[in-house]
């Protein structure tokens, strides 16, 4: 449906009447093609009304739709080729003086739908319907001062109500005259409003272009064919150029035509990735226009298919915006968009010369140092500007920690294929999961008819052992090789334990010695780089105290064949339902008792428990009047324990049951502990839970079925992949730290830290393949893109594109979502691609990415099949940014916060009240410094925000793009700028040279603030923070401690759990804070030096103040400061501890 239907039944005629702004639809599609002449209403109504959701709107009777007259035009982004796609200024300004639609938005709310034109000699705008005469609904060229797009100007932010209900991607606004006045438009799309924003400031940056009437002689604008004859940009001849070198080099008659089959494949191999079927159809078609009768290329024909092919209009649109319309980026150009879009401080110009050679494919455009529009696709398709951080490719964590303190891939019965009861065994499996990372593999084992081992499903009761093998390795081979023929060659009789070890070798881990401490305590277990390339075993294991070659153990049979939770279940077997096969689930009379042979007791390293385990602690505190709903306290008792490392293992519903009813206990088990989640037996058909849900309550083992693809197989690889997939990633430090307090439960997981604020724009799709399956379909499929944030309860969301519909596998979206993360540690982002039908949506793609391993800027992002493997060449083009980001993340600079709370109405963040004196007293002077913390970050954040208004532009928006707005103002009609920056004190300054408009001096006056601010938090932001820190550390001193001070104090049962927990609130609170401060530091150096270089970029600087740097505390060498402290950020007490 279009935007003239959404306005319901206003009219929008002389009378000016208002329509009333519709919710952006999002089953809209990104152009409407014109429709064919001869069509009637109600056909129009219904091809337009296709694109709408199927399943969440309300088709109305066409009869009483109201239609827009004939001159209605929008253009078509669709990926079929009969449809021509912009792919340069001329394109835009043709459409432009076609005109279409737009809403014109008034300071009074009220909506006006026009139709604009742009001139044939482009001088001017016009539009109608309008009360004034024809002369006066025009708009000049020549007095258009900038073209903004979003919705930054006065109408859009004083319009609250009103600006909610209107796509910020289709808004844009014109200002123009001596007092800058703006002209607020909204189009039917993003599409278009890019269209126009793109041949505005075309003609701003070409004023030749409206002098000469189009640049085409001085005559008309318009040249035959519909094009218009502007003057080629430096991109654009550079592109030219290129294509005649490609069409010379395979023309080798040299008689400028080759053969369909010879265009075809050159135009395949300059595009990787695009339809053969889609370039001979554009062929057939400039053909059967030009009616010849042979089937040869030439090479204007050539180019021409190439550029409507193979032109990415949203990488053409951004170019354009980056480049100041010249349709090529130079390295300073190019540096300054790795350095405030892509997040690369440390972006040099060498290394933009680099890249220039590496991706640029014309030797015009390298000799030159010019990045091209192809060049620049196709480094925005390398891996480089993957969504995944490069870093995240390799072993980035610290491995030298105990084991307990990661989460560890860990494999379920990977070896069964299909279901769990008909399933064959089979070692590919294994050697899948062990390949993809698992680290922990369990086995069922069995005798077979001559006393050798048989791998497969046992549920009888004669099981010698049930082991999990752990390999700790995170780049073994060998060992993998050495240990499935460990696998096929397992012995059951004790006599064969020496050839298990003669077989691994060094590489079976077996302790000689009981790694105990004091009180028979097992202590801390190894790390991961301490057990590199090592095999540990895990299963029951005989008391120390054990004479004899074997003994007893007892077995906690959770399974189908041993009770718990089950008992009593009846469950009908996948296959055998015809035949009324019933299983019913005994109950657990007691424990099985089977017999272990010593030698094999003592190769076991880690025992395996049941939750008999997690049950004894719990009463234990309780005991100890700790009530198990406290969260997590350092004054917990320590309870009698084995004196061995031990791991409990959990059936998915009693974790599941724990994980809601008792968090912070389960947490607080974990943090010594390894624990294992399995997949609950009714799962016959070797389905997979949800692992989210495990891993906030802290559990290390959460085992699939790794031969089981799916949603859930998606978030595993996701979580796993920001480490190098070496099978270990670090949980977050509030579950590994003893003194800290975490509840996944509350909105405010970390006390005394905000949320960050995660915006994810989903711009376009490329080479959406057809589902599988989907053949009897036909050629067209419906895309559309899912947004899935899972994490703690408080960050779960989803949210959807609308469907792009008529066959669009290159389709745009420009939609932008907005998802808020308390516990970024945690959460991961992931992106479905469906196929919109109306019997079932058909998956096509997706891909998984953890929050810590994002990348900001502009992106692509690598679409996966349904088993994980990559889609040849199809992928999504999306942008990223997060705000508030906390103190320990990663390198790359997010920005400030966009949150603009003035100092009355700010909250404060606040200690809580132990009861404890003493403790309370210590406490007591981080108030002071907590405030200042906060009023330093604060400050700087609502002076930037300020800025950032008074320049037009949303809150969200880069300094860079500030400047860009700034020295627009400042340029006088000679050219020259009426301020320039100098260097006060090390920061950067910006002093006016002329008389300035009372607009914008108000400009620099924000500015001047924001300078000011970003100056107080640098200087005081490293002694406040000692101060937090030296509060914290005196806290500490009552850690071993507070509970017998608190009985001093006459606290008991329920009060003293309290003081507990007020204590590692405060603790927690404190560490916080001070990465906070830290964080907003780097951010406010980093701020300061993309000033700078914004300067430099937009000429705003002099020569006077560049020799003045070598002084400055804010020189070229000093500009590196904001990314040495990287280590001291990452190693944060909230971070993921990277190396």
């Amino acid at each position: 449906m279009s935007e003239r239907d959404g306005c319901g039944d206003a009219l929008c005629g002389d009378g000016a009447a208002d329509c009333v702004p519709p919710r952006a639809s999002r089953g809209r599609r990104s152009g409407v093609i014109l429709p064919a002449g001869g069509q009637d209403t109600d056909t129009i109504l219904l091809e337009s009304v296709k694109a709408a959701p199927r399943r969440s709107s309300i088709i109305k009777d066409p009869s009483v739709q109201k239609v827009g007259g004939g001159r209605k035009k929008t253009v078509s982004f669709s990926s079929m080729p009969s449809e021509k796609k912009v792919s340069s200024a001329a394109d835009c300004l043709a459409f432009m003086q076609g005109g279409c639609e737009l809403k014109k938005i008034r300071p009074n709310s009220r909506v006006y739908c026009r139709f604009y034109t742009l001139d044939p000699d482009l001088s001017c705008l016009r539009w109608e319907p309008s009360k004034k005469d024809g002369d006066r609904a025009r708009l000049d060229v020549s007095s258009i001062r900038e073209v903004r797009t979003g919705k930054s100007t006065e109408t859009f932010l004083h319009n609250g109500p009103l600006s909610e209900h209107l796509a910020e991607e289709a808004a844009f606004s014109i200002i123009h005259g001596d007092d800058y006045q703006s002209l607020d438009l909204v189009a039917l799309s993003a599409d278009v409003a890019n269209i126009w924003v793109t041949g505005l400031r075309y003609l701003l940056a070409h004023p030749s272009a409206v002098a000469a009437g189009g640049g085409g002689g001085g005559g008309g604008g318009l040249v035959e064919g519909g094009g218009v004859a502007v003057e080629g940009t430096l991109g654009s001849k550079m592109r030219n150029e290129w294509l005649a070198a490609e069409f010379t080099q395979v023309d080798e008659d040299g008689y400028g035509i080759v053969s369909e089959d010879v265009a075809v494949a050159t135009i395949c191999k300059l595009c990787p990735g695009i339809k053969e079927a889609k370039v001979r159809l554009r062929f057939k078609e400039i053909q059967r226009s030009k009616e010849k009768l042979t089937s040869h290329v030439t090479r204007e024909e050539f180019q021409e298919a190439y550029c409507e092919l193979c032109t990415r209009p949203d990488v053409y649109f951004l170019l354009v915006q980056l480049s100041k319309d010249r349709e090529c980026l130079d390295p300073q150009d190019l540096r300054l968009f790795l350095e405030t879009e892509q997040g690369l401080s440390l972006a040099t110009t060498e290394g933009c010369w680099e890249l220039l050679r590496r991706y640029e494919p014309s030797a015009q455009g390298r000799e030159r140092g010019l990045l091209g529009l192809d060049g620049f696709a196709r480094y925005l398709q390398s891996p480089e500007c993957q969504l995944l951080d490069p870093e995240h490719l390799g072993v980035c964590q610290d491995m030298n920690m105990p084991l307990s303190h990661y989460y560890i891939s860990t494999s379920y019965r990977s070896y069964l294929l299909d279901d769990q009861v008909h399933g064959r065994a089979d070692l590919g499996g294994l050697i899948k999961a062990l390949q993809s990372g698992c680290r922990c593999i369990e086995l069922g084992v069995t005798d077979g008819p001559d006393g050798e081992p048989l791998l497969g499903v046992d549920y009888g009761l004669d099981v010698p052992s049930r082991h999990h093998h752990h390999h700790p390795h995170y780049q073994a081979p060998v060992t993998i090789r050495s240990a499935l023929r460990w696998f096929i060659n397992t012995p059951s009789s004790p006599r064969n334990t020496l050839s298990w070890c003669t077989l691994l070798g060094p590489r079976l881990y077996t302790p000689e010695v009981l790694p105990t401490g004091l009180g028979g305590r097992a202590t801390t277990l190894p790390s991961p780089e301490h057990l590199k390339g090592r095999v540990l075993i895990v299963g029951k294991k005989l008391p120390p105290e054990q004479e004899g070659s074997d003994g007893e153990v007892s077995e906690e049979d959770e399974e189908i064949g041993g009770g718990g939770p089950l008992a009593g279940r009846r469950m009908t077997i996948p296959g055998e339902e015809e035949l009324g096969v019933v299983l019913v689930v005994p109950p657990p009379s007691q424990p099985r008792k089977l017999r272990l042979h010593k030698e094999l007791s003592d190769l076991v390293a880690i025992v395996r428990t049941g939750s008999r385990s997690f049950y004894a602690q719990r009463a234990s505190h309780k005991q100890q009047q700790s009530p198990p709903s406290s969260p997590s306290s350092p004054s917990t008792p320590v309870i009698s324990e084995p004196p061995y490392w031990t791991m409990c293992s959990l059936g998915e519903g009693e974790a599941g049951r724990l994980t809601s009813e008792s968090p912070e206990d389960l947490v607080m088990f974990t943090k010594r502990t390894l624990t294992r989640v399995r997949p609950s037996s009714v799962r016959l058909d070797s389905s997979n839970p949800n692992p989210q849900g495990y891993w906030k309550g802290g559990v290390q083992l959460v085992a699939l079925n790794q031969q089981t693809p799916g949603a859930m197989l998606d978030l595993h690889r996701g979580r796993f992949s920001q480490n190098g997939r070496c099978g270990y990633v670090l949980r977050p430090a509030v579950m590994t730290d003893e003194v800290s307090y975490f509840s996944a439960h509350t909105q405010g997981c970390v006390p005394g830290v905000p949320p960050q604020t995660l915006r994810v724009k989903v711009i376009s799709a490329h080479n959406l393949p057809k589902p599988q399956g989907s053949g009897a379909k036909g050629e067209v499929i419906d895309p559309y893109v899912v947004l899935e944030l899972h994490g703690v309860p408080a960050d779960c969301a989803e949210q959807r594109t609308r469907t792009a519909a008529q066959n669009q596998d290159d389709p745009l979206f420009d939609e932008t979502f907005e998802f808020q993360v308390n516990m970024p540690e945690l959460a991961l982002l992931r992106f479905v691609v469906l196929d919109d039908d109306y019997i079932g949506d058909d998956f096509i793609g997706q891909y998984s990415v953890a929050f810590e391993c994002l990348q900001p800027g502009y992106r692509n992002v690598p679409l996966l099949g349904l088993t994980g493997d990559p889609l040849p060449h199809t992928s999504l083009f999306v942008h990223v940014a997060v705000t508030n980001r906390r103190g320990g993340g990663k390198a790359q600079r997010r920005g400030l916060s966009v949150r603009r709370v003035g100092r009355r109405g700010r909250e404060y963040v606040t200690l809580r009240h132990t009861g404890i004196k003493v403790v309370d007293e210590t406490f007591k002077p981080a108030s002071g410094p907590l405030k200042e913390a906060t009023d330093l970050r604060e400050d700087a954040q609502s002076t930037t925000a300020s800025f950032k208004e008074q320049c037009g532009l949303p809150t969200v928006a880069k300094l860079k793009q500030c400047i860009q707005s700034l020295a627009t103002r400042l340029q006088s009609p000679e050219g020259t700028l009426g301020a320039t920056m100098l260097l006060k004190e090390g920061y950067p300054c910006l002093e006016p040279l002329v008389n300035l408009s009372e607009t914008t001096r108000k400009v620099l006056a924000a500015y001047d603030t924001m300078i000011a601010a970003q100056k107080q938090l640098i200087e005081n932001a490293d002694a406040v923070q000692e101060r937090i820190a030296q509060v914290q550390r005196e806290g500490m001193d009552f850690h071993e401690d507070l509970t017998r001070i608190g009985e001093k104090d006459g606290l008991k049962g329920r009060k003293l759990s309290k003081a507990v927990e007020s204590f590692t609130w405060n603790i927690t609170v404190l560490k916080g804070q001070s990465d906070l401060l830290r964080g907003a530091k780097m951010d406010s150096l980093d701020a300061l030096r993309q000033l700078a270089l914004a300067c430099e970029a937009c000429g705003l600087t002099t020569s006077s103040s560049s020799s003045n740097s070598s002084s400055s505390t804010f020189s070229t060498a000093e500009l590196h400061y904001s990314s040495q402290p990287v280590s001291g950020r990452r190693s944060s007490t909230h971070g993921n501890g990277r190396i």
